[in-house]
């Protein structure tokens, strides 16, 4: 069965049935997005690094599940976290201290002021880009700095792979809310946003990929 196209409310009261009403927790559900958004990558095709830019949310947290099954498999990657460690809460800081533990290479730029310079060295460095920073729950502009990485992201030469959606583009409308980030390929969970249906949203999305988390959709 084609699975219907979600809001971002309905994107949100799916996570709370599968975890509150399923009894499956939110850290299975972020390893499920991640383990099959690695997937998604590798079949694409990589022999370079793959730099992941990871923000505070859940979707970071679905980044540093994506970089320890590529270092599993062998894939250089590298973490760009775009806050505090300790800033992390949740499944997002579980899964960034199982990172910190298998000592995957990291770099973090905390703060309003990164710097930009080596951020964007990292980036010219890199064969692929996973963009972690923001999920479906986005509604306003990206505000700086995390604004201008996005800028960088886009002004790069490597191929760009989006976290559920690229960075900046809302999910209801399929329209760039600011800084957005414009991908080559978005892999997506449990079904596409209903923003993905607007025929502008295809040159921020490139190729949709659709991954399953293990919960029905819709429930």
């Amino acid at each position: 069965m084609t699975p219907p196209f979600l809001t971002r409310e309905q994107v949100r009261a799916l996570d709370r049935r599968a975890i509150d009403e399923f009894g499956v927790p939110g850290i299975v559900l972020m390893e499920n997005a991640g383990r099959g958004a690695a997937e998604v990558l590798r079949r694409l095709g990589v022999h370079g690094r793959v730099v992941i830019c990871c923000g505070k949310g859940n979707n970071g947290g679905d980044g540093f599940v994506i970089a320890r099954h590529l270092a599993v498999h062998e894939v250089s990657v590298r973490i760009l976290l775009f806050c505090r460690p300790e800033e992390l809460s949740g499944d997002a800081a579980i899964n960034e201290r199982i990172a910190a533990k298998l000592k995957l290479p990291r770099e973090v730029h905390a703060g309003p002021s990164p710097d930009l310079n080596a951020v964007g060295r990292e980036l010219a460095a890199a064969e692929w880009v996973v963009d972690a920073l923001f999920g479906a729950g986005l509604s306003g502009a990206v505000r700086p700095p995390l604004s201008r990485v996005i800028e960088a992201i886009n002004a790069g030469a490597a191929r760009v792979f989006a976290v559920d959606i690229p960075s900046g583009l809302d999910c209801d409308t399929g329209r760039p809310l600011g800084a957005t980030v414009r991908a080559e390929h978005t892999v997506t969970f449990a079904a596409p946003k209903v923003g993905f249906a607007n025929p502008e949203a295809r040159a921020w999305l490139g190729q949709v990929h659709l991954v399953d988390i293990g919960v029905p959709c819709p429930l």
